[in-house]
């Protein structure tokens, strides 16, 4: 049976939804929403849907639908379409503010349909891995920076950021205790840069730095613990493992440090991109009714603590 799929936003995350839908199996882009019209019928005429300016069209029309429109939208247009029984995809973040989270959250529940939040980087087969190598951990370090783009205008840690603070969720499993955090406006209206410092229950630490300022583009994460240092690169898809076996000071030729490692890199199936990743995981919780790797409650748990960083570093620039 085609499943019917509408696209709600056609901007650059809607065009790339639409690319990938067309390409899944028994999966059909019936309409494409945007208030635009010029943008929103040539984005729809590409791919063969009908366009719509408002979402009403999608009622009676499609069993499912991606909403990928400003995230200031994100909770309005998500609940009525959660109350017309339409089952979402909302890109990240959930919305802007806690309340309108828990307002699509509830109308998710009190409807009994699925809905899934799109932090990609879940379903990077790097980022994958990592669970299954956590072992004795004491700290995260993420990177995740690139060059400034004049067309982009976002806040870094709620368009970046928000990323990576989802990501040390998953893999510390305890209370935070403590957020240290500054950012800086460098090109923009908007904070450029981010960093950050968290500390948890049991111990472990996490810096994450954020920046759409920089000269080069880097997603990294290291995480350091008593046996060894797990290294992914998100960018290339890679993970690397070294386990230290023997570490001594020398004193051949003046004082050095000697240090013997075995490296070990898992093998990853690096096939599809992230994007197409998440859309088939969403086509299939859709067909057989499980719950989303990623899913309302994780976005809003996910948008909570990016929203509590922003806030501690708003007050740190301003000096409150």
């Amino acid at each position: 049976m085609v499943l019917k799929l509408g696209i709600v936003g056609a901007g650059i995350m809607g065009a790339h939804h639409c690319r990938i839908a067309t390409a899944l199996p028994d999966v059909e882009v019936a309409a494409v929403v945007d208030p635009d019209p010029h943008r929103g019928r040539a984005l729809a005429d590409h791919v063969g849907a009908v366009y719509a300016p408002t979402i009403e069209a999608l009622f009676g029309t499609v069993q499912a639908a991606i909403v990928a429109a400003p995230s200031e939208h994100h909770a309005d247009i998500g609940v009525e379409l959660l109350r017309g029984d339409i089952d979402l995809l909302v890109e990240k973040p959930i919305a802007t503010t806690l309340e309108d989270a828990k307002r699509l959250v509830a109308a998710a529940d009190e409807r009994r349909r699925i809905l899934m939040i799109g932090h990609v980087e879940r379903f990077n087969p790097a980022v994958a891995e990592l669970p299954r190598l956590v072992d004795d951990l004491i700290h995260i370090d993420i990177r995740r920076v690139g060059p400034f783009s004049p067309r982009v205008d976002s806040d870094v840690v709620l368009d970046l950021m928000i990323h990576d603070l989802d990501l040390v969720r998953t893999l510390v499993d305890a209370d935070l205790v403590r957020v240290h955090a500054l950012s800086r406006r460098v090109h923009s209206s908007t904070q450029d840069f981010a960093a950050v410092l968290l500390r948890f229950a049991n111990g472990v630490s996490a810096t994450l730095t954020a920046s759409q300022a920089s000269q080069t583009k880097q997603r990294q994460i290291e995480l350091t613990q008593r046996g060894n240092v797990v290294v992914a690169d998100l960018l290339h898809r890679q993970v690397t493992v070294h386990r230290v076996e023997h570490a001594e000071f020398v004193d051949e030729d003046g004082p050095r440090y000697r240090q013997n490692s075995v490296i070990e890199i898992p093998y990853l199936d690096g096939s599809g991109e992230p994007l197409a990743r998440e859309q088939r995981h969403f086509v299939r919780c859709v067909r057989e009714r499980t719950a989303p790797l990623v899913s309302g409650a994780d976005g809003l748990a996910a948008l909570e603590l990016a929203l509590r960083v922003r806030d501690e570093s708003l007050r740190e620039e301003l000096g409150v």
